[in-house]
């Protein structure tokens, strides 16, 4: 059983656009589906789950998407809130892309008995988290100071949507992961995805490189 599961929750505008939608329109349906994400995971005993909320890169996109998918991830964060868990937003706070509602999330948040660690990406960039390293600490230990240090290495990085690809996600804890990709868009998530990529793991060699 993988310890780290990462979720690329990808597809909501292709999925919008398929249902005459405007593609703004699809990130408030991949809500739900995140709760969905996180009540298996409690149920068979994940250690720690990362979802993708959005990236520096993502923030070129029109305003009327920027607003609806970091409403999407704040409304994301606020129902694991009432849940059991340990909550990380990880991104760079100093732009006023980051939605302010999350700031006190910043820092490790235990909500009911913090039965499973749960992180989310926001305002996230890789080079940003690698170069924070550089900027505030000793240039011989920068893997233990890069800006995403307190998320561990991911085992298992599922992605839905179709794409074969990792975004710029994590750098440094997605070196050994191996990927599942789910070829349905994340609005319309089942949970035999989950399962389906947990068979996979079963058949995967975990050498480390060793």
């Amino acid at each position: 059983m993988p310890r780290h599961i990462a979720i690329i929750p990808d597809g909501n505008r292709r999925w919008a656009l398929a249902r005459g939608l405007e593609k703004h329109d699809g990130y408030k349906n991949g809500i739900i589906p995140g709760l969905e994400v996180y009540d298996i995971c409690m149920k068979i005993g994940i250690d720690e789950v990362t979802f993708f909320g959005f990236t520096q890169d993502n923030t070129k996109r029109p305003k009327v998407q920027k607003k609806a998918f970091a409403d999407a991830c704040i409304k994301s964060v606020q129902e694991i809130a009432k849940r059991d868990a340990e909550i990380l937003v990880v991104g760079n706070t100093n732009s006023d892309l980051f939605p302010k509602e999350l700031l006190a999330y910043t820092k490790k948040t235990k909500v009911g008995q913090g039965k499973i660690k749960i992180n989310f990406l926001i305002n996230y960039g890789w080079y940003w988290d690698l170069t924070y390293a550089f900027d505030n600490s000793d240039k011989e230990k920068m893997v233990e100071n890069i800006a995403s240090a307190d998320i561990s290495r991911i085992d298992l990085l599922i992605r839905w949507g179709g794409r074969r690809r990792l975004s710029g996600m994590l750098p440094i804890q997605t070196v050994y992961s191996d990927i599942y990709v789910v070829d349905e868009m994340w609005p319309d998530f089942k949970p035999e995805h989950m399962y389906s990529a947990l068979d996979f793991y079963q058949d995967q060699d975990i050498t480390l490189g060793g």
